[in-house]
């Protein structure tokens, strides 16, 4: 049996961090808006008669491999070459033997949540191999608390929504639920006025995230300031959006960013600085990191006309473009005999 599955990544347009709880319990109406790009996470589930209890675990992008004799084996171990593999085989505990590959579009630490698309991934091919029959929504659960297990700190739910669903989303953030609203903008159109760039990875993925967090908790002012005002402007951004107003999207984006690169040094590099300046020089609206920051990816809102005078201004910055677009359907299983 193979079973293969694979989900997109996204680009966050505002409000970012806010999904991380229990931040958002401390600003009113706080969501985050995102869209599903086809920088896809894949995995590959294979059974062999002939491998009996065997588990067997790859990741093709990082070059990894693990191999455990058992089901047992691998709950017994303490420590993993590929932990969000293990940690998930765990969660579902399938009865058979099986080689789980996955792989990436996404770069190394690029900040577009390529770790919960493969997390949502696996869980989808993982749901299917165990007969679990669980939903897209236990999914995201099970995906975010497994990510939660190996890094060892609270994670956001911002990255699995358009992994498990796909297309332009506002993420509401409430005390007692998390619910996605499918955003009525024409996808063809916003996909036009994106462009991602890379622009390296960051020394420590989602450390950014980890500090801002911490120093929310601890009362520091200014960070609080700064997230109710992402909080508010994420909201204006979910109406911009719902009304292809591009301009008024585009004073937002650069209002985000100028709030979120407030909360830490590190969030922003002097390479992302120069990009996001060469694409305003060139006719860019807005430009803003993805994810954490401090490296990673950088999105920008653009005129489409400008668009070959704006990538070859970001390649000349030192940013490695990324085609994509803009994933309408969210994780795809496929299941062959």
């Amino acid at each position: 049996m193979r079973i293969e599955a694979r989900a997109p990544t996204r680009i966050d347009l505002a409000g970012a961090t806010l999904d991380i709880w229990p931040l958002y319990l401390f600003h009113e109406g706080a969501v985050t808006v995102n869209c599903a790009v086809t920088r896809y996470a894949s995995c590959v589930i294979e059974t062999q008669p002939r491998a009996g209890k065997r588990i067997t675990l790859v990741s093709l992008d990082t070059q990894r491999k693990e191999i455990f004799p058992s089901l047992a084996a691998l709950e017994k171990a303490k420590r993993y070459r590929l932990p969000l593999l293990a940690h998930l085989t765990k969660l579902f505990s399938p009865k058979v033997g099986f080689t789980l590959t996955t792989d990436s579009l996404a770069p190394a630490g690029a900040g577009i949540g390529g770790s919960s698309a493969m997390a949502v991934a696996i869980c989808a091919a993982l749901d299917r191999l165990a007969g679990a029959g669980l939903t897209r929504q236990n999914w995201i659960q099970i995906s975010r608390d497994a990510e939660a297990i190996v890094i060892l700190v609270p994670t956001g739910t911002q990255d699995h929504f358009p992994a498990a669903f796909g297309g332009v989303s506002a993420i509401h953030l409430r005390a007692g639920s998390v619910i996605r609203e499918e955003i009525a903008v024409n996808p063809d159109a916003l996909e036009s006025r994106l462009l991602l760039c890379y622009t390296g990875k960051p020394r420590q993925s989602g450390i950014n995230n980890w500090e801002v967090f911490q120093a929310h908790i601890n009362g520091d002012k200014r960070i609080w300031h700064n997230l109710e005002e992402i909080s508010l402007i994420a909201q204006q951004t979910r109406v911009a959006l719902q009304r292809a107003n591009w301009t008024e999207l585009g004073r937002l984006v650069r209002e985000e960013w100028s709030f979120r690169r407030r909360n830490l040094p590190s969030i922003s590099t002097p390479v992302i600085d120069s990009i996001i300046t060469a694409a305003r020089r060139n006719g860019a609206l807005a430009g803003k990191v993805c994810g954490a920051g401090g490296g990673g990816c950088v999105a920008l809102l653009i005129d489409p006309g400008a668009r070959k005078r704006i990538e070859a201004a970001v390649a000349a910055a030192g940013g490695e473009l990324l085609p994509f677009q803009i994933d309408r359907h969210g994780v795809r299983v496929i299941m062959k005999r």
